[in-house]
C-alpha cells in the first residue's frame, strides 16, 4: 500500500469555478438560495455571539438590495451582528470547502446550535456574482480584517486599519456586486420576498432597505409554534386557524398539534377542506432552525398523509448538503413514525367522541382513510364501522350493514356489481367492492369486528339464487330459452330464463371475469388493424387451447325475467324476424342497464334491431 504520507502525496487541485457549477446544477435548487446561505450563515454567528456572552440578546440582519446604498449603488451588502472574525479564522472558514468540523471549533457551536454544517454556504454567492468581499470584527477584540475572493479560485485577507474599518460594528458584512444577469435576484422586491422565504421565523430581527432609505422587516411570528402564540387560549385559537387559511388558502376542517421532543420537532396540521388530487405530494412547509428547508415533507410525513398540510420546524433532524432536504436516518424515521401516531390517535378520537366532525371529515378524505385502515389495525377497527360503502339497497355505512346483517356479502369489481344490484334480494344486501381498497377492507372485517363472516359474492351464485320459472311454464320458458340462445350465439350469449324482483326489469345481462375478458378480446380485435387481428386472433386461439384459461367458447348469459310482461308476450311470438329483433334489443336493453360499453357488434345489434321494429310498425318491407 502507498505511503500517502511520503514525498508522493499531493493536494486536490480544485477548480472553483467548476465546484461553483457543481452548486448551482446539481446541489442547490437555484441561484436564489445565496440569500438562504447568507441568512443561515449569519443566524449562526449571532448565536454563536449570545453563547460566548452568555445573553440572549435578540440580534439582528440588515440587507442593503442593489440600488438601495448611495455610495454604492451597484452593491448588495448583507450585515450580522454575530461574533465576527478573525483574520485565521477567515481564512479557516471562507477558503476552505469541506471541512465543517473547524468552523464548528471557531464559531463554538456544536450539534443543536450549529445548522451551517458544509462549509460551502458562502460559495453560493457565486453564483450570483464573481466577486465577494467579506468585512468582520471579531467579539474578541482581534484587529478588523477584509477578506476578498473571485471566481478565478484566488482570495486575499488583509487586516484593516481602524481609520479605514471605522463604522464597522462587531459582526459581519458581505458584499456582492451582481453579473448583469443576474442583478434581478439582488434587487430590492426580489430581495425582501426572499428575505421573508426564507428568513421570517428566524429568531433574529431580518430587516430589508428599501429605495426610500424606508426598513421592511421580514419577520413575523412562528403561529404554529406554541410558544409563539397569544396567550389567550381563543386568540391563539383563531390566529392558528387564520394562519392555517393563508397556507391552504381556505378554511382548514381541523387543525391538529404536532410534537416531537426528541427530535426538536413541532408544528401544526391542517386537515384540508378538499381531498387532493390522486399522486398528490405530500407538501407543506419544513423549516430547519426556523429556516425554510423546503416545500416537500415527503419524506417526514407518512405516505397516507395526504389529507393534511403541514407546517413543521426541528431542531434536530439533519439536512443534506444542499440544505433543501433532511437525510434519511434513524432520526427522520423515528420523527416520522411519531407524526403518523398523532395524526391516527387524532382521527380515532374524532371517531370515537365526535361522530358529527368525523362524518364531515369521511365525507371529504373517505379514499384517504381507507388507505390508511389497509395497513393499520387499530385505525380499521376504529373508523372502518364509520365509513360509507355501495350496497344493493344504496350508500350505507359498514355499521349500519352490520346493523343489519353480520355477513356480509360483497363482489369483487363494480362491472359484477352493476350487473346484479337490481335483483339481489333486499334482506340480503351485496356491497360493491370495486372501488379502490374497499374488497382489502372487507376482507379483513372479521379480525376486526366480532361476530361477522364475509363472503365474496360471484355473478354466477347470484343468477343461481334466482327462482326458476313455474313448473306449469316449463314447456314455454324452455322453448323461449332454446330460441332467443338461437339468436344470440353469433353474439357469445346464451339465453336463460328465471324468475324475479322487479318485475319491470326485462333482463339481465350476466358475465363473469372470464366472459368479460372474452368479450374485452374480441372488441379489441375486431378494431385493430389486420396485422394486429392477426396477433390477437393466435392469442385467443392459443388461449383456448390451454385449460384454466378463459376460451373462445366463454358466453355471457341474458337471464329473461319470467315475471316480466313482455318477456311473455315475446315467447309467444311466432314471427321470426320481429322475435329475433326483439331478443337483440333486450340484449342491448340489458347491456346498457348494467352500465356495459357498447362493443361495434353491439351497436350494430341495436342499429339494425331498431331500423328492421320501425319497418315492421309502419308496414315497410324489410
Amino acid at each position: 500500500m502507498q505511503d500517502t504520507e511520503g514525498s508522493n502525496a499531493r493536494p486536490f487541485q480544485v477548480d472553483l469555478g467548476g465546484v461553483v457549477d457543481l452548486l448551482g446544477r446539481h446541489i442547490y435548487s437555484g441561484a436564489h438560495v445565496y440569500l438562504r446561505e447568507l441568512l443561515q450563515n449569519g443566524r449562526d454567528a449571532i448565536a454563536a455571539r449570545a453563547k460566548v456572552s452568555g445573553q440572549q440578546a435578540r440580534g439582528s440582519i440588515e440587507i442593503f438590495p442593489v440600488g438601495t446604498i448611495p455610495d454604492s449603488p451597484e452593491e448588495f451588502v448583507f450585515r450580522d451582528s454575530g461574533q465576527g472574525l478573525s483574520a485565521a479564522e477567515a481564512g479557516e472558514l471562507l477558503a476552505t470547502v469541506g471541512r465543517s468540523s473547524k468552523r464548528d471549533d471557531v464559531l463554538n457551536l456544536r450539534d443543536e446550535d450549529y445548522l451551517g454544517q458544509f462549509g460551502i454556504g458562502l460559495l453560493s454567492c457565486f453564483m450570483v456574482s464573481d466577486r465577494i468581499v467579506v468585512r468582520s470584527r471579531s467579539v474578541h477584540g482581534h484587529p478588523p480584517v477584509e477578506w476578498t475572493g473571485a471566481a478565478d479560485g484566488t482570495f486575499s485577507i488583509r487586516e484593516l486599519p481602524e481609520d479605514e474599518a471605522a463604522g464597522l460594528a462587531i459582526g459581519t458584512e458581505v458584499r456582492l456586486s451582481p453579473r448583469p444577469d443576474d442583478a434581478a435576484l439582488l434587487a430590492p422586491e426580489k430581495v425582501l420576498r426572499l428575505a421573508r422565504r426564507f428568513g421570517r421565523y428566524l429568531p433574529v430581527e431580518v430587516r430589508v432597505r428599501r429605495t426610500d432609505d424606508a426598513w421592511d422587516t421580514a419577520n413575523e411570528p412562528a403561529l404554529f409554534l406554541p410558544q409563539e402564540r397569544p396567550a389567550d387560549e381563543r386568540s391563539a385559537a383563531s390566529a392558528l386557524e387564520e394562519f392555517g387559511e393563508e397556507l391552504i388558502q381556505h378554511r382548514p376542517l381541523e387543525t391538529i398539534e404536532l410534537s416531537v421532543p426528541a427530535t426538536g420537532t413541532q408544528g401544526v396540521a391542517y386537515v384540508l377542506p378538499y381531498a387532493p388530487p390522486p399522486g398528490a405530494r405530500r407538501s407543506g412547509e419544513l423549516y430547519l432552525g426556523r429556516m425554510l428547508l423546503g416545500e416537500d415533507l415527503s419524506e417526514l410525513l407518512p405516505e397516507w398523509a395526504h389529507f393534511v398540510r403541514c407546517v413543521i420546524n426541528t431542531e434536530g433532524l439533519h439536512p443534506t448538503a444542499s440544505r433543501e432536504q433532511l437525510v434519511a436516518d434513524e432520526a427522520l424515521e423515528y420523527t416520522r413514525e411519531e407524526i403518523g401516531k398523532a395524526l391516527r390517535r387524532w382521527i380515532v378520537q374524532q371517531a370515537t367522541t365526535r361522530p358529527a366532525r368525523f362524518e364531515r371529515f369521511v365525507a371529504v378524505h373517505d379514499l384517504g382513510l381507507k388507505s390508511m385502515a389497509v395497513h393499520d389495525d387499530d385505525l380499521a377497527a376504529a373508523v372502518l364501522p364509520w365509513l360509507t360503502v355501495e350496497t344493493s339497497v344504496g350508500r350505507m355505512t359498514v355499521h349500519d350493514y352490520l346493523e343489519q346483517s353480520r355477513h356480509v356479502r360483497y363482489v369483487e369489481t363494480v362491472d359484477e356489481f352493476r350487473q346484479i344490484a337490481a335483483v339481489v334480494p333486499t334482506e340480503h344486501p351485496v356491497i360493491n367492492g370495486g372501488y379502490t381498497y374497499e374488497s382489502d377492507l372487507l376482507r379483513r372485517l372479521p379480525l376486526l369486528v366480532e361476530d361477522v363472516t364475509v363472503e365474496q359474492v360471484q355473478v354466477g351464485s347470484i343468477l343461481d339464487e334466482l327462482a326458476p320459472p313455474p313448473m306449469d311454464d316449463r314447456s314455454s320458458t324452455s322453448a323461449l330459452e332454446r330460441r332467443a340462445s338461437a339468436v344470440l350465439a353469433e353474439l357469445g350469449c346464451e339465453a336463460v330464463v328465471r324468475s324475479f324482483r322487479p318485475g319491470d326489469v326485462s333482463a339481465l345481462h350476466v358475465a363473469d371475469a372470464a366472459a368479460i375478458r372474452r368479450i374485452e378480446r374480441t372488441e379489441v380485435r375486431d378494431s385493430a388493424p389486420g396485422v394486429w387481428a392477426d396477433v390477437l386472433g393466435g392469442v385467443e386461439a392459443i388461449t383456448a387451447g390451454k385449460p384454466g384459461l378463459a376460451s373462445r367458447g366463454t358466453t355471457a348469459r341474458l337471464c329473461l325475467n319470467w315475471q316480466n310482461t313482455m318477456i311473455r308476450q315475446l315467447s309467444n311470438v311466432d314471427d321470426q324476424v320481429v322475435f329475433d329483433r326483439s331478443v337483440r334489443l333486450v340484449y342491448v336493453q340489458a347491456l346498457l342497464a348494467g352500465h356495459r360499453p357498447l362493443s361495434k357488434t353491439d351497436r350494430t345489434v341495436l342499429t339494425t334491431a331498431m331500423s328492421d321494429l320501425i319497418q315492421l310498425s309502419v308496414g315497410v318491407a324489410g
